[in-house]
């Protein structure tokens, strides 16, 4: 009984194989804008392999309630709990991204 390194087949190596995770920041202007009740709705609707967390501050403050969806690095801002089961239903399911909530900073549409 040894815990000596066995060959490694790591999925870290592949983003794409990496657990999803999405974070919802919790902080003061986010949670004036109505991020627990976002978090709240992503966690009524889990998806398998898909982890919810309440995030600390992201450093978007003022165009929130912010989402960044990992592991592939896609920030929604100003979602609104109405919006979530369209991001469940598209995003996280679908692989597809919800274009006209995606955060203008990250994600220009130009």
């Amino acid at each position: 009984m040894s815990n000596t390194t066995q060959p490694s087949h790591s999925p870290t190596t592949d983003p794409n194989s990496s657990p999803r995770c999405v974070r919802v920041c919790q902080n003061r202007a986010c949670k004036k804008q109505g991020a627990a009740d976002v978090l709240a709705a992503f966690v009524a609707l889990p998806v398998s392999g898909v982890m919810v967390i309440a995030s600390g501050c992201l450093g978007q403050c003022g165009n929130g309630p912010m989402v960044l969806i990992l592991p592939e690095m896609v920030w929604y801002s100003g979602v609104q709990p109405s919006e979530v089961p369209l991001l469940v239903e598209q995003h996280l399911l679908g692989d597809q991204r919800v274009k006209p909530m995606l955060y203008y900073r990250f994600h220009p549409q130009g």
